[in-house]
């Protein structure tokens, strides 16, 4: 080889050297630019992360008790402002979008699709202003229980409204079931025998299996997502909460239960689950609203307003997370 030859060689290492560091710079920036910062262990490549509202339940209505209806628009506005600013790849709102009023779904639902992901309803009970079938169009819906996939992860919607008694026609099998159901449970004195509540039937159960199943043949990860809370006992709980309990602590890849429903949030954990229930935004004058960053070994929800943050390890009871203080009820 020539010296010249020899020259062009060290220079052309050189620039590929130079190309390669600047690449890495980049790459380096882009996964840091986010919605907060994020852990040195998660820098490597970006994380699956998407955001949560529970019970917005809008209605052009006055204030009553601590439910502030008008001012839901306004929530609506910034929590959707704020995921539109984050690095997130989906977004959920676990029911009750309105409080009453076919017409108030005009209002809110333009606001919840000015958000630039994918968007996923889960129907609450205040949501029956409607027919099912009605419900399902106005909300852009292909059916009432469903599910999806995204990095490895399964993402479970189920319907708890399925038997109860404001979700189905008055005199339809569902309707007889749903009134046959409440009355047992109020005759046994059960704290969640309330009209606002409802369960999951079995048609959706035997689907709820078959999804379970799949997920673990293909070794995915389980979230479901409902309105109504199954655990801790609570009177705010689906109506067959101990049936589904033991339906999903009985599956080794489920990980966690997000509700809404009962708007003063909540926590538990059994059989290695997290059931969380997320603060409604109607409450009071401040806002809630979440973001749930997924890391390999755990769950980081950065909560906003009445929010809380909270850090879910897999398998392993919440832990307070170490900035708290400083990030909490923003």
């Amino acid at each position: 080889m020539t010296s010249s030859s020899s020259r062009d060689r060290v220079q052309e290492l050189a620039l590929s050297r130079r190309r390669l560091l600047g690449l890495g710079a980049l790459c380096t920036a882009a996964v840091s630019f986010g919605f907060g910062a994020r852990p040195a262990a998660a820098a490597a490549t970006k994380s699956l992360r998407f955001g949560v509202i529970a019970d917005c339940q809008y209605a052009d209505a006055d204030t009553t008790g601590t439910r502030h209806y008008r001012e839901s628009v306004a929530k609506l506005r910034e929590a959707v402002a704020a995921f539109n600013g984050a690095d997130l790849d989906f977004a959920f709102h676990l029911g009750d979008f309105v409080d009453r009023f076919a017409e108030s779904f005009a209002t809110v639902v333009p606001i919840f699709n000015e958000l630039r992901v994918a968007k996923h309803h889960v129907l609450g009970n205040h949501d029956f202003q409607m027919p099912l079938q009605d419900l399902l169009h106005t909300l852009d819906l292909q059916a009432p229980y469903y599910h999806f996939r995204r990095d490895g992860w399964r993402f479970v919607v189920v319907n708890t409204n399925d038997i109860s008694l404001y979700g189905n026609p008055e005199g339809s099998e569902k309707y007889q079931l749903a009134q046959e159901m409440y009355d047992r449970l109020l005759a046994e004195g059960a704290p969640n025998a309330q009209t606002w509540n409802g369960a999951v039937g079995e048609e959706q159960l035997a689907w709820l299996r078959q999804v379970l199943d799949g997920a673990r043949s293909r070794g995915e990860k389980v979230v479901l997502n409902a309105h109504h809370p199954i655990y801790p006992k609570d009177a705010y709980n689906a109506w067959n909460d101990d049936e589904l309990v033991e339906l999903v602590t009985s599956y080794d890849n489920v990980v966690a239960w997000f509700n809404g429903h009962k708007h003063e949030g909540n926590y538990g954990f059994t059989g290695g689950k997290h059931f969380v229930t997320f603060h409604g935004m109607v409450e009071l004058d401040t806002n809630a609203y979440a973001t749930v960053q997924v890391l390999d070994d755990r769950f980081q929800i950065d909560g906003f307003g009445r929010e809380p943050d909270r850090v879910l390890p897999f398998g392993s009871p919440a832990v307070e997370p170490a900035t708290s203080s400083t990030t909490s009820h923003r």
